[in-house]
């Protein structure tokens, strides 16, 4: 029976006796296992050690080795069993070219994650001071995993022995074909990296474009997501947005207004004089407001104009409509007490007689107010012969 079972480990089966087969899957059973218990035990020790530091690159380099994937480990296994067999050399070359490129896909797993994650560390910083610097990680972040797997799959190709250099220079050729082929989208992404560079809006500014406003929620490759204020989202191409003449309020430090107000004709001097001073008043009553000017600006049509410039010291436009209400009360109350009238517009007809004719003309002249003491019909009858 002994002689019987050393034959039987002795049996050859592809070249290499089942002794050797079986010691090199044990091997393979082994090293997977414990690569897969180091990767885990790393894992949960930089995870317990990172609740207790202040950096985040411990908890980077945890999520990065959490990430490596089973394939991986267990090719691993399979090139460290290989060596435990006499294979052929085409057969060994394969196993090692495997493992090379899993090896890549890994360390591009890794590096990509180790990246991304350092950007979007960065990003949520700035997203609290620079919306422009959040909006410049993401595109850097999206560059990043092109080169990352761009560098991956070169020296994959040149490790299986494929000319990079000639693959190079036709992607090169053919690229020139692609980018004629999809000019818009091109002209997307290079707008995007414009909007990136130069800055003219950032996440969260206020735009007005043509007919279309709203807050920035978004700065894609192709398009730019603006969230309107009846609530439902604008997606803008970005070639056409930057085509569009932007006004950005999310640059605006402060908010001019001008208003005017039209009193009646019959106003006197004396309280047309104060008129200026009445609202000055009624504008520094309020807070965050400056003055800038109030004039008697022309004779109206019906009404005698003034003028009025201030600011409000904010952007906030519900804050400028609180303090226009304010002041609009305020001077209204003023006018209340200074018996000043404000004008509307108003006809008033007089009708003369022609002496020796006994015909009628009638007169129009614009007036701030209503002729006193009787109405246009009145008028009309107190002139009937």
């Amino acid at each position: 029976m002994p002689d019987l079972k050393l034959e039987f480990l002795d049996y050859t089966f592809f070249g290499n006796s089942l002794l050797q087969w079986t010691i090199a899957l044990v091997v393979l059973l082994l090293s997977y296992l414990l690569l897969q218990l180091a990767v885990r035990i790393a894992g949960r020790r930089l995870a317990a050690l990172a609740t207790g530091t202040e950096t985040q690159w411990d908890d980077i380099i945890a999520n990065a080795i959490n990430r490596t994937r089973t394939l991986f480990l267990f090719v691993a296994g399979i090139f460290i069993a290989s060596h435990f067999l006499q294979l052929p050399e085409r057969t060994q070359s394969f196993i090692y070219s495997l493992f090379i490129i899993t090896l890549l896909v890994q360390a591009g797993i890794w590096l990509g994650v180790v990246t991304l994650s350092t950007l979007e560390q960065y990003r949520q910083q700035a997203l609290k001071k620079n919306p422009a610097a959040a909006t410049t990680i993401n595109a850097m972040g999206f560059l990043s995993r092109i080169l990352i797997w761009s560098v991956v799959l070169l020296v994959a190709l040149d490790n299986l022995g494929i000319d990079v250099t000639a693959l190079v220079a036709g992607l090169g050729i053919g690229g020139v074909a692609v980018a004629l082929s999809v000019q818009n989208i091109l002209g997307d992404l290079f707008a995007s990296l414009s909007i990136i560079l130069d800055k003219p809006f950032v996440i969260g500014d206020f735009l007005v474009i043509d007919d279309c406003m709203g807050s920035v929620e978004y700065v894609g490759l192709k398009t730019t997501r603006v969230r309107s204020l009846s609530g439902e989202q604008l997606i803008l191409s970005n070639s056409d947005l930057l085509k569009s003449r932007i006004r950005n309020y999310g640059r605006m430090f402060e908010r001019r207004v001008v208003f005017n107000i039209g009193v009646t004709y019959d106003t006197t001097r004396e309280k047309l004089r104060r008129i200026p001073a009445i609202i000055r008043e009624a504008i520094e009553s309020q807070d965050k407001t400056r003055f800038d000017r109030s004039h008697f600006m022309k004779y109206g049509d019906y009404a005698l104009q003034f003028e009025t410039v201030y600011y409000v010291l904010s952007p906030d436009y519900n804050l400028y409509m609180d303090r226009q209400q304010a002041i609009y009360f305020a001077i209204h109350e003023a006018f209340e007490q200074e018996h000043i009238e404000f004008a509307y517009p108003t006809q008033t007809l007089y009708v003369t007689k022609n002496a020796g004719v006994g015909s009628r003309d009638a007169h129009s002249q614009t007036s701030g107010k209503p002729s006193p003491g009787q109405s246009l019909d009145q008028a009309v009858e107190s002139e009937s012969p």
